[in-house]
């Protein structure tokens, strides 16, 4: 059987394959990236993020939905519409991603080959083509395992993709339905289930726990299930899916309390699993946890010393932009580059929902468990010009602080550009910066932007009677 030699090579081409390799082929490396299927990217351009992102535009667009009540205006649903028209725009951003993500990988000159891979040991990277007629093998040094992760499926559940969908085939349905259960109330689950719902589609959703995105500071996620209980989505908390029937016409969800959703389509969104299956990890000592989730160390380094994996494959964050930078940094450990040595701290988070929401750094309720001293500012964009102007009057900023030194602890953002907005709170706090930055700041008017400024004076509010009632003035 035939063998070449590589420095590295990266099995999988999504956000961290793409990124680990190009940091490794940028000082010089001989790389070679392995992807199983026909196309670049991952899930995060062909099935998740970038699909789902431009999906939720269109949606808005389509819908009217940011143009609501504006000027006196009322704009619904474009009837009849399909999924095909709906669609049409995602192909072509999907498409320029794979082209991009090409011409990437050819200017850092790393080779590109399809097929399946598997590790005949430490150092070798054994290569099937698609059709399985052929084997080569491959020597590397460092191997970087970023094969990503694909959706959970419940045992007991039929996902036949055309009643019963889950977070990858969501997209591919036929035609728009006019009821739908969503099962989970995480990030993925309240994504689509407010994008549908914005599309007039009458959405339920349904989650095991007691409030929606547990892990979001409480005031923002109340605010968030507060605006879609308007636009009309249900909320059913506390209870478990016993079973799930399907015929021709429809899905039947029964509870755990006995009671029946009735709806044309179901998305199941129960969590996502490692795709390790057939890489022979833990033949050649790779361990592995709990759904597939590689264990890594603080370089992203399994337990063999030449193989690192990095993204969905080691699991929580499991975010794009995380995962680029694990896997920059597990390349700069394994060839000793001394150029970006760890992730930041400092990671925002963006929920695509309608509202969109986004976050960095410690909420409330993280401070309180924590026995941390806060005090919170707040900004809404009904008192703003450009808030007033886009029709968003429900967008709120909040600013989590210390009040003993007003150093920024955390930002929580909902409404219109929040997911672009949270970096200004992002670099503050790299920056070890106080609210106090933000009122020295000057910003275009009008903008959202200046919601941190008016949300910082909010806060100094606060602040000054926190110090009034502690005797310090």
């Amino acid at each position: 059987m035939p063998t070449s030699s590589y420095d590295l090579v990266v099995i999988g081409s999504g956000p961290a394959g793409e990124k680990g390799a190009a940091q490794a082929a940028y000082f010089g490396k001989r790389v070679l990236l392995v992807e199983r299927e026909a196309v670049l990217g991952g899930a995060a351009v062909n099935t998740g993020t970038v699909p789902s992102k431009t999906l939720r535009e269109t949606a808005l667009y389509v819908s009217g939905f940011r143009q609501r009540g504006l000027y006196g205006l009322d704009y619904s649903f474009t009837a009849g519409l399909t999924v095909e028209q709906l669609m049409h725009r995602e192909r072509l951003v999907v498409e320029s991603e794979h082209a991009i993500i090409g011409r990437n990988l050819q200017r850092h000159r790393i080779e590109v080959i399809h097929g399946v891979a598997s590790l005949i040991n430490a150092h070798t990277v054994r290569v099937r083509d698609a059709g399985g007629s052929s084997e080569h093998d491959y020597r590397t040094d460092v191997i970087l395992i970023a094969t990503g992760s694909s959706p959970y499926h419940p045992p007991g559940v039929r996902f036949d993709n055309e009643r019963i969908y889950d977070s990858d085939s969501i997209l591919r349905m036929q035609a728009i339905p006019k009821t739908m259960a969503v099962v989970g109330g995480g990030v993925i689950g309240s994504e689509y289930a407010s994008m549908f719902t914005a599309l007039g589609v009458q959405v339920t959703l349904v989650d095991s726990g007691d409030c929606l995105l547990p892990f979001v500071d409480r005031e923002i996620a109340g605010r968030l299930q507060s605006q879609l209980t308007r636009l009309g989505l249900r909320f059913i908390f506390g209870e478990r899916v016993a079973k799930v029937d399907r015929n021709a016409e429809r899905v039947n969800l029964i509870l755990g309390s006995g009671e029946q959703i009735a709806c044309e389509i179901a998305l199941l969104a129960a969590g996502r699993q490692s795709n390790i299956e057939g890489l022979g990890l833990e033949a050649v000592g790779v361990r592995i946890g709990q759904r597939g989730l590689i264990l890594v160390n603080e370089h992203y380094q399994t337990s063999v010393p030449s193989i690192y994996a990095a993204g969905d494959v080691v699991g929580f964050p499991a975010l794009a932009g995380t995962s680029m930078e694990q896997a920059r940094v597990a390349m700069v450990h394994a060839f000793d580059l001394r150029y970006k040595e760890q992730v930041s701290a400092i990671q925002p988070l963006a929920i695509y929902t309608v509202p969109e929401i986004s976050m960095v750094g410690r909420s409330e309720e993280a401070c309180r468990q924590a026995g941390l001293p806060y005090l919170v500012g707040r900004a809404y964009y009904d008192k703003s010009p450009r808030g007033l102007i886009i029709g968003d009057l429900s967008g709120m900023l909040k600013l989590v602080f210390s009040p003993a030194d007003k150093k920024l602890l955390g930002v929580h953002h909902i409404g219109e550009l929040a997911s672009e907005l949270v970096h200004i709170g992002a670099h503050a706090m790299a920056g070890g910066e106080t609210i106090d930055a933000f009122i020295r700041a000057v910003y275009n008017y009008p903008t959202l932007a200046d919601s941190y400024k008016y949300a910082a004076y909010d806060g100094l509010d606060e602040w000054r009677t926190w110090r009034h009632k502690q005797g310090l003035d």
